[in-house]
């Protein structure tokens, strides 16, 4: 467990018990980040010292919210305070390349986008952040905070404002992780997409591509739910007293203006998703189309000839029946009357279809 006191004086990590006193400036306020498991062994110990920081204990049923793995992205509230619950992508890493989603494609796109559950309590001047073990957020966010920068007198307006503006800031970061996903998905089908148009290589990946599209459209639902929370989270700042002060009346404005911002990255996601899941359907539709338009080629192909060569097993049959008197059968040069007549008629025929475009290339 993690506790951090942020104030006009920067960003200060506690040691001690996370049992402490909130400073007189009202602008100063401290950040309890958890791991699961730490929440759930710790839960009556970090009751207390909610109690103890000003807050009011949680209702047992945000705790089981917390302590949900399996929760969807979602916002709920009480008088005192907010619960947000956001899922962010759980085993996306730097090394998840665009080469490694297209070599090992089935795998590794199920792997990236599966999500876990962060869940925040916003306090006026606590925020409560129960993470996953392991939580790369956490720990890059913490340490974005106590960059030595970030304690420089010129700095501290770039530091966030309340505990509502640090939970902004923390989903803002996740919301990222699915914005970098974005390429590497769509270079990922984009190479299966050229491996369904090559007329010269055979198709053989079609679980890869409906594990594609079900991964986008779990992606696409993950979206819808942050997109949900982040409305509803919106629409419960709206019914917030108005400051008295002019500063407080700023920092609730930046506070909206952030959550739009954090709710357009979250629709340029879905956005991206979506037409990730077209491209994907039209790409097999075309290689179907691709196909049916060179099976007809073939077809063509095998009709002319068969029609050119119809007239001369036509001759053939006639030349070849069991009668004694039948014209240039018994002559010298009938052998060659005959094969000049089917030439000409192989030559004639080929020369038509040619002109109706039934044997030229362009057509294949």
């Amino acid at each position: 467990m993690r506790t951090f006191f942020i104030g006009e004086q920067g960003v200060t990590e506690q040691t001690q018990d996370i049992c402490i006193n909130l400073a007189s400036n009202p602008n100063d306020y401290i950040w309890l980040a958890c791991t699961r498991n730490e929440f759930e062994s710790n839960a009556e110990r970090i009751q207390g010292a909610l109690l103890n920081l000003g807050a009011s204990p949680l209702l047992d049923l945000h705790v089981s919210d917390l302590l949900n793995h399996q929760l969807p992205s979602h916002h709920d509230f009480t008088s005192n305070y907010d619960i947000v619950v956001f899922r962010r992508l759980a085993s996306y890493r730097a090394s998840t390349t665009a080469s490694t989603l297209v070599h090992a494609p089935i795998a590794q796109l199920q792997r990236c986008i599966d999500t876990q559950a962060v869940g925040f309590a916003v306090f006026d001047r606590v925020l409560l952040s129960v993470h996953p073990d392991s939580c790369s957020v956490l720990d890059s966010y913490a340490s974005k905070l106590l960059q030595p920068s970030s304690l420089a007198g010129s700095s501290n307006k770039r530091l966030p404002t309340s505990s509502a503006d640090l939970m902004l800031r923390i989903i803002n970061l996740m919301v990222d992780g699915y914005l970098g996903l974005r390429k590497d998905l769509t270079t990922a089908l984009d190479h299966w997409q050229n491996e369904l148009l090559n007329p010269h290589t055979r198709f053989h990946h079609w679980t890869a591509i409906l594990d594609a599209r079900m991964a986008l459209h779990q992606l696409d639902d993950v979206c819808e739910d942050q997109r949900a929370c982040i409305q509803d989270w919106i629409e419960a700042t709206k019914t917030w007293p108005i400051p008295e002060t002019h500063a407080e009346r700023t920092n609730l404005e930046l506070l909206q203006v952030r959550s739009r911002d954090v709710l357009e990255h979250i629709e340029r996601v879905i956005q991206h998703v979506r037409k990730l899941e077209q491209s994907a359907e039209a790409a097999v539709q075309i290689h179907f189309s691709v196909q049916g338009n060179r099976t007809n080629d073939i077809m063509r192909t095998l009709t002319v000839l068969t029609a050119i060569f119809l007239p001369l097993n036509l001759i053939a049959s006639i030349f070849g029946m069991n009668f004694d008197f039948i014209p240039l059968l018994h002559k010298q040069t009938g052998f060659w009357w005959i094969l000049g007549l089917m030439a000409i008629c192989a030559s004639g025929l080929t020369a038509f279809f040619w002109r109706k475009r039934y044997l030229s290339r362009t057509n294949r």
